[in-house]
């Protein structure tokens, strides 16, 4: 019995501990990110920028919640996603998705998210067709859960 306790013991340490960090940590840590417009990097200047599209985050339940503004920044030669006053609860795994549904079925992936709150940018391949991806998610990767959208107009 006394062997059977050392090995459980040894278990929880090595495994449940880690485990639990990596999944309840992000709750009580806020990533703060605060991105200025992009800019030209030849020029270092702020390039020609026009809103294109925007709109405001809404959370997908009472426990994943999302605020801000989504916009579509549009310069002479490159798309961007801009997150604005953005807050998002925190996750183990969040992506910024454009998607054609909330079910993100169909989607791009502009990459990881790079903090759950502040303003931040994601550059939008210029092959992406807007119209046809009219949500922002913020997805949950590894548990495939929505945690909030946004629908471009």
């Amino acid at each position: 019995m006394n062997k059977i306790l050392k090995i459980s013991f040894i278990f929880i340490i090595l495994i449940l501990i880690p485990l639990f960090w990596y999944l309840l940590s992000p709750l009580f840590i806020d990533n703060v990110v605060s991105e200025d417009l992009p800019i030209n990097i030849v020029s270092n200047e702020e390039e020609n920028l026009e809103p294109i599209m925007m709109s405001t985050f809404s959370g997908a339940d009472s426990f994943h919640k999302v605020t801000g503004k989504a916009v579509i920044l549009k310069s002479d030669n490159q798309k961007f996603l801009r997150l604005e006053n953005f807050e998002s609860t925190n996750g183990p795994d969040l992506y910024v998705y454009l998607s054609k549904d909330l079910d993100a079925s169909d989607f791009v992936n502009l990459g990881k998210l790079k903090g759950n709150k502040g303003n931040q940018n994601y550059e939008i391949d210029n092959s992406i067709n807007l119209e046809e991806y009219p949500y922002v998610l913020i997805y949950c990767k590894n548990f495939r859960v929505l945690f909030g959208s946004s629908k471009l107009f």
